[in-house]
């Protein structure tokens, strides 16, 4: 399936060309998905995020007319979001995409009242040079280690971290 034409879907580009807009883009996400194995590796996992990115609320970071990131968000109660799925293309990383999908999702999230985000990623208890960069990037856009759990994935810990909107 192509790219949907993002020419008009909105978002003012920042200095480097780089616009969030929202629409849906599930064969973006699954080509997206497919640049960062070393944190979506497991191909049950992405078909899920592939299908989620069809209806869930997405915001995507455009350049050109090509999606260089991703960030679906899912409300589970009127104050409460979370991060579902955010990855920016391998080619693209380190430019401020993700910071910017963060941006824009929690300023649209809080104008919908919105009072907490929450995200889901690889605990430490597990080391991964890979998840670790993920946590620090979660922690300079205000997120916050709330627990570790080890049930809730099968064989791997789930760190859950809150941000205050």
């Amino acid at each position: 399936m192509p790219e949907p034409n993002l020419a008009s879907a909105g978002g003012s580009p920042d200095a480097s060309g780089i616009r969030v807009v929202r629409a849906n883009d599930a064969a973006a996400v699954a080509r997206i998905l497919a640049t960062l194995p070393q944190w979506f590796g497991i191909p049950e996992s992405n078909d899920h995020y592939v299908e989620a990115a069809a209806s869930m609320p997405s915001y995507l970071a455009v350049t050109g007319d090509r999606v260089v990131g991703v960030l679906l968000t899912t409300i589970h109660f009127a104050e409460a979001a979370e991060v579902y799925l955010m990855a920016v293309d391998a080619a693209y990383r380190r430019r401020g995409i993700g910071t910017r999908l963060m941006e824009a999702a929690r300023a649209e999230l809080r104008r919908d009242g919105v009072r907490f985000l929450q995200v889901k990623t690889l605990g430490p208890s597990r080391p991964d040079e890979n998840y670790a960069a993920t946590r620090r990037f979660y922690e300079r856009c205000g997120f916050t280690p709330l627990e570790e759990l080890l049930q809730l994935w099968e064989g791997n810990p789930c760190l859950l971290m809150v941000a205050a909107l």
